[in-house]
């Protein structure tokens, strides 16, 4: 059995997924502009907490290195939470290395 793996189409970044794939115009827009949102509201909050991780270590005077250790991951994911990669890293991994560190997370809803 051969599996097919041709591509057929790409959507371009930024192109609207929701009326590429049939949705009528209007809801098209309201969930291409509400997955927007989403994302945006994701970035942000991981953007907040790399923040966090970035000004512990710059705090303590850690190389990345000995940062790595502490947080108990690689040299390399240090480096992408100082250089701000928001798109490596779940918000899940970005609360654990903090509480690492005795900086548990809290979260407010609705303000």
């Amino acid at each position: 059995m051969k599996i097919d793996t041709e591509i057929r189409h790409v959507t371009k970044p930024g192109a609207n997924l929701f009326l590429e794939l049939g949705f009528p115009p209007e809801e098209a827009k309201r969930l291409h502009l509400a997955s927007q949102k989403q994302i945006n509201d994701t970035k942000q909050l991981k953007e907040q907490l790399m923040a966090e991780l970035a000004a512990w270590i710059e705090q303590h005077h850690l190389k990345q290195a000995e940062a790595a250790e502490i947080l108990m991951v690689s040299r390399p994911r240090v480096s992408d939470v100082v250089n701000r990669k928001t798109t490596k890293f779940t918000i899940d991994t970005l609360v654990e290395m903090l509480s690492r560190i005795g900086k548990p997370v809290r979260l407010a809803v609705g303000q």
